[in-house]
This record gives C-alpha cells, structure tokens and sequence, in this order.
C-alpha cells in the first residue's frame, strides 16, 4: 500500500552523513557545461542550484567538478575546484542553495581516457593504453572516436590521489557540506573499477579488490583531512556513458568487495548509479537482491539509489524494501525543480523533454526551451 502523498516516505528528513536533510530527495549530479572558458561557476549557475533548493530537494549534487588543472577536465566549460577564482564562484552558488534551506555536495570527477575537451593538456589519462568504446558525446561538444589514452604511471596515479584530496579542500573552503567521489560512470576512477579498461598487473590491476583501491585511496585520502562535519560520499555504477550494457563480472561478489572496501575508506555514503536507465533495470543481480540493497547490507551505509525514482510508486517500493535510504532524480528534475513539493501535494509531475538538452547541455538550453513554452 503506497502512502498517501503528504505521507510519501521519500518526504521523510534523514541524517546523511553530518547532514540533517529535510527529505530524502536529491537531484542527481547533471553535468551543464555552463561555467566560463576557465571553469568558473556563474551567477546563472548559482540560479540554477538555488531553484532546487527553493524546490524542496534535501540535497543537491553537483554536476561533475575537475579537481585539478592537469589530466582531469572533461568537458569545455566544466566548473573546476583548482583556483582561488573556482572557490569564490562556488561560494557564490552554495550560499544561495543554504539560504533556501538545502544542502548541497560537490562532485569531484577526473574525466580520464574520457576527456574529450582539456585546455591542460593534449593527451588523456588511463590505467591502461585502451582506447574507449563509443565515439564522443556531441552534446559535450565532442565528435570522433575518443583518442587512445596514455597508461598511467606510479606518479600519476600520487598526482591523481592528490589532487582529489586538494579539491575537497576547496569544497570546504567554498562553503560545500561535502564531496561525492566520483567513481561511476566510465570516468577515471571507474576505468580503474573495470576489467576491460584495466589491464594493469600492480596493486591497482587484477582482482576487484585491487581495481577498487585508488578510488579506495581517494576516499581515504579525503576523509582523513576533511573538517569535522564534513561528509564524504562516492558514486559507483556499472554502467557507462560510453557502455550502457556493462555489468560487473562478479556480480553480487564484486558489490560487496566494492561496498566493503568504500566502507572501510571512511565514506558516509554510498550513491549507484544508472546511466539514465531505470533502477529495476540496472540493480538486480542474478540472486534476486539489488546492487543498492546489497552494498547498503554489507557496508553499512545509507545508500543513494537512481533510475526511474520520480515514478511514485517505484520510490516508496525502493524505501520501504530496504533497497536504498536516498533517492537521486536527474531529467526529471530538471522538469520539476520543486518535486518535492509537488510530491507533498500529490501533483502531477511535468514530463521531461529531450529538448531542454538541445543544441548542447548547457543551463542556457534549458531556460530557451522554457522560453519557448
């Protein structure tokens, strides 16, 4: 039996981490593209988070951030969290989100072999000389097949560890409740994660446990400099933006070595992933348990799930079965900045239309098919 709206578990405030979130809502890391050519945040930026949180999100997370000016920018026009100028932009953008009375977290993302606009530097990075399935994505500015990355060495792999680390220093200084690592999603970290990106035969190559540990190393890293209160999140997923089928090999045993091991780091949370795809779709494993359920069982976590958690019925399903604490909404949000409160209400949702992304993803595209409505 479905709660009645005003009763939605999902309108249930929860603690995540050191945060006291008023429901149990977040909108999902989107990726905009709408920061300046040298990554600083906007003012039109700041409008966009401060309408989700006047929306009623408990939590914002932000699209992708680079967090260092060498290997990890993706996309042209992707915020970073390098420059004294990166920090006093986000400061900006944070300080409208808490005075709507919302939380929100920055999401640290190295690009790696799937850095298709890099003012850094020309070449990209891997944990091995593999080149990206796909071809690049048109709507982030990119076309062709995606150039054969360079393997990374054991100095790299130190840079990569630290400037992870310097970036959630930033966040704390730029006013962020906290960082979500960005592991998922066929970025850097996930290359590491996955069997056919890694073919390395170190401590980061080979058995799961060994292709988890730099995302494991990261999280460490972060967590054992970050300022009391400070939460620490890490995203993961099987899918890809350049490999939507992929799956983990080992199935439920590779979700609990990643679960266990992310745990052991020091993360607050755990947030899976769906590429767009829809939770039921992407979650279960062959034994009848969910990715969600199973690395919230054995690591302990409150874990964010994604896919399809606009859909009512599927939220209250995927709270009350244990399947997640959290819940993520990407497109849709977009569509319905106040959810939440539409939520509250029992009103109807606006449908997402593709053509708020198009020409490209930026905000602008968005607030021009507004306008033409």
């Amino acid at each position: 039996m479905i709660d009645t709206p005003d009763r939605h578990p999902a309108l249930q405030p929860r603690l995540l981490g050191s945060m006291d979130l008023a429901n149990r809502l977040a909108v999902a890391p989107m990726t905009r593209i709408s920061a300046t050519p040298e990554g600083v945040p906007t003012e039109l930026m700041a409008d966009y988070y401060a309408e989700f949180a006047a929306g009623g999100f408990g939590l914002l997370i932000t699209e992708g951030i680079y967090p260092d000016a060498a290997y990890s920018q993706g996309y042209l026009d992707q915020p970073g969290l390098v420059t004294q100028e990166h920090i006093a932009g986000w400061r900006a953008v944070t300080d409208r989100v808490h005075a709507e009375g919302a939380h929100i977290v920055a999401q640290l993302m190295h690009a790696g072999a799937l850095s298709q606009g890099n003012p850094h530097r020309a070449e990209t990075l891997a944990p091995s000389a593999v080149q990206p399935r796909g071809t690049m994505m048109a709507a982030y500015g990119g076309s062709g097949p995606w150039p054969l990355p360079r393997e990374t060495t054991g100095d790299d792999i130190a840079e990569v560890i630290e400037g992870f680390a310097a970036a959630a220093r930033n966040a704390a200084d730029a006013g962020f409740d906290g960082v979500e690592v960005h592991a998922a999603n066929g970025y850097l970290l996930d290359q590491f994660v996955t069997e056919y990106t890694n073919l390395r035969t170190d401590q980061y190559g080979g058995s799961t446990v060994n292709r988890i540990r730099l995302t494991a190393e990261v999280v460490e890293r972060i967590a054992a400099e970050a300022p009391e209160g400070f939460t620490v999140g890490v995203r993961v997923s099987q899918t890809k933006v350049n490999d939507v089928v992929y799956r983990w090999s080992g199935g439920a045993e590779d979700v609990v070595v990643i679960a266990e091991a992310l745990a052991k780091a020091g993360a607050h949370y755990i947030h899976v992933a769906s590429e767009g795809r829809s939770w039921f779709e992407t979650a279960q494993l062959a034994d009848g348990s969910t990715v969600t359920g199973l690395a919230r069982e054995v690591s302990g976590l409150p874990v964010i799930a994604n896919g399809g958690m606009h859909d009512r019925d599927q939220a209250a399903r995927v709270l009350a079965e244990g399947h997640a604490d959290f819940l993520a909404i990407g497109h849709v949000a977009l569509a319905n900045p106040d959810l939440p409160r539409r939520l509250a209400a029992g009103d109807e949702l606006a449908e997402f239309d593709p053509a708020m992304l198009r020409p490209s993803v930026t905000i602008e595209s968005s607030i021009r098919w507004r306008q033409a409505g």
